[in-house]
């Protein structure tokens, strides 16, 4: 899977379950989610989500409020694990 589409599938989830102020479509991809709306409860559903829709499982060292700042970080921390 390419970045892009990791990116649309990590906005998708972002929409469902991060309880963004905003779209999560359009926000900008380096955009601080916590800033935007997401709580640490709502990332923990983020990542969830992530591990349900790649099949893939975070390992302990990426489970850090960095990985989840950002579009592009979500997108780098999906793109390694997947090349694990």
């Amino acid at each position: 899977m390419d970045s892009t589409a990791i990116e649309t599938t990590v906005r998708s989830v972002l929409g469902q379950h991060g309880k963004l102020s905003e779209d999560a479509g359009t926000i900008a991809a380096d955009a601080d989610l916590y800033r935007a709306g997401m709580t640490s409860h709502a990332s923990v559903n983020v990542m969830l989500g992530l591990e349900d829709e790649f099949d893939i499982e975070f390992p302990e060292e990426r489970l850090t409020k960095a990985t989840f700042t950002s579009i592009n970080s979500i997108t780098q921390a999906v793109e390694a694990i997947n090349n694990d």
